[in-house]
């Protein structure tokens, strides 16, 4: 698929099939969160933002295996994701600036992306309230007797919160065909794991529920999809939930205005070098997809057109006042069923 014909949600989740296209996806996503960090020095986002550099190949590992009908939850942090299931640049950029290109129309901002055609549902700004809501996608897939999948994506400090404990356990009770994603980037906010959780592997916590615990290394794409695709065929057989541990790392700190200067000293550059993006790479030339220096090329190809986007979402407008108060009762304005993610 070219960069031209990218722009529907649908048909850049189907490119995933291949597997360049899913370097670019990965470089694409690196691209637009550095153009993000750009974009709030000069201005254009209002509120705070949070980038998930360095966890891109759990994103990407993740959505070449779902189906678009699936149904995801995802955090805050979750422009990689949003980006990785379908989502445009021009979307994601658009909502973040509060343009009207915005994937929920510049109503939403940075932590409220989403797109029902690929199945991501409104990314949740509340820790862990994604959980009980990925239960629930699974539980009326359930009742509707379809094989569709809830999936939960979630970060590590979020395992600490009742909402965690009882989403899972609901889950594994009713056999429900959920999967739960940790991903596990070793920070809750500014707190390291080893200060707030008594375990070092998340994982271990599946068998309080009698459910499959996996750990996996999250910067390695492949690996990542081959944990997830082993999942959802489980969930789909109607053989319950599967924990699955992601172990990865945020480059940058908790959000815009950290840091990070708690971080131990060469913490940072040890996961750099097993940067998701490069070690992918490495693999497509190994199976000779990609040769020596394309790398290069296709980087600065996907800045390039990250910054057309960036440069379109710059030119729309902002939203007018009745689409701001739009779908906030019954009767105001915005009846169109646009964000409906059961509408077969």
């Amino acid at each position: 698929m070219s960069l031209k014909n990218s722009n529907i949600p649908t048909a850049r989740r189907a490119a995933l099939a291949d597997r360049v296209e899913q370097l670019k996806r990965m470089l694409e996503i690196r691209a637009v969160e550095e153009r993000i960090q750009k974009l709030f020095g000069e201005g254009h986002v209002r509120g705070s933002t949070h980038l998930a550099n360095g966890q891109e190949g759990v994103a990407v590992g993740l959505a070449r295996v779902l189906r678009p009908d699936d149904i995801v939850t995802c955090t805050y942090r979750g422009h990689a994701h949003a980006l990785a299931l379908g989502a445009t640049p021009v979307q994601v950029i658009g909502e973040i600036c509060g343009r009207t290109v915005g994937c929920a129309g510049g109503l939403g901002g940075s932590m409220h992306l989403m797109e029902p055609s690929v199945g991501l549902m409104p990314t949740f700004a509340i820790v862990g309230a994604g959980l009980p809501v990925a239960v629930g996608a699974a539980l009326a897939a359930k009742a509707r007797k379809t094989d569709r999948v809830g999936v939960a994506v979630f970060g590590d400090g979020s395992t600490n919160i009742g909402a965690f404990h009882e989403a899972i356990n609901l889950a594994a009770i009713k056999k429900l065909p959920v999967v739960f994603v940790c991903e596990n980037n070793l920070y809750g906010e500014y707190s390291r794991i080893n200060l707030t959780t008594p375990v070092d592997d998340i994982a271990v916590r599946a068998t309080s529920y009698n459910i499959p615990g996996v750990i996996v290394d999250g910067q390695d794409v492949d690996a990542v999809a081959k944990a997830v695709e082993e999942a959802v065929a489980r969930a789909r057989k109607g053989d319950g939930p599967t924990l699955i541990e992601m172990k990865t790392y945020r480059y940058s700190g908790h959000s815009r205005s950290d840091p990070a200067t708690y971080r131990p000293a060469g913490e940072l550059d040890a996961w750099k070098k097993r940067d998701p993006i490069d070690l992918f790479a490495a693999k497509l030339v190994q199976e000779g997809l990609i040769k020596d220096g394309d790398l290069a090329t296709l980087r600065a190809e996907m800045v390039q057109a990250v910054e057309d986007g960036a440069n379109e979402v710059l030119a729309a407008p902002q939203p007018e006042q009745i689409e701001i108060l739009s779908h906030i009762t019954a009767s105001s304005p915005g009846g169109d069923r646009r964000w409906t993610f059961w509408s077969n």
